[in-house]
């Protein structure tokens, strides 16, 4: 009777930790590439800061746009808009998909827009270039990022 409750009890953890395995957990080591905060600057200002964590064992972060103002017979100026969540991020070793929303990104007419879907793709050198996947053209200059930890 003991050992049926010990095996019992080692069934329930097996399939507990299953379920988490294939719910959306991150393996650290297959993530480290990716983990940190990722800056991009446009002359000499920041443009886009992407910050990815595992939190809880699931990937999670969070992106903050900068509005670059280019008024006549002033120097650009950068100012922060606002952080939005990454919504089902996934990295397959080289790309970092997510998607992010866009009701905040022009109001009023975006408030119905449906979450824009982003890629992150990792380079040889640790940097990385995003796309936006909603605007994808082949001779748009991608973002390039780099990495700093946290």
């Amino acid at each position: 009777m003991k050992y049926r409750s010990i095996l019992a009890s080692i069934a329930m953890m097996m399939l507990a930790i299953g379920c988490f395995s294939q719910s959306g957990a991150v393996n650290k080591a297959n993530a480290a590439p990716i983990l940190g905060v990722w800056r991009c600057q446009m002359e000499g200002l920041p443009a886009v800061t992407l910050t990815v964590t595992d939190e809880g064992g699931s990937l999670t972060g969070a992106v903050l746009f900068y509005l670059h103002r280019r008024d006549p017979g002033q120097p650009v100026t950068a100012a922060p808009g606002v952080p939005e969540p990454l919504f089902n991020p996934t990295f397959g070793g080289k790309t970092l998909t997510f998607r992010v929303s866009h009701r905040r990104a022009h109001p009023p007419g975006s408030l119905g827009d449906p979450p824009v879907t982003f890629q992150l793709t990792l380079d040889a050198n640790g940097n990385a270039a995003l796309i936006n996947e909603n605007e994808r053209d082949p001779n748009a200059p991608a973002f390039l990022f780099t990495r700093t930890d946290y």
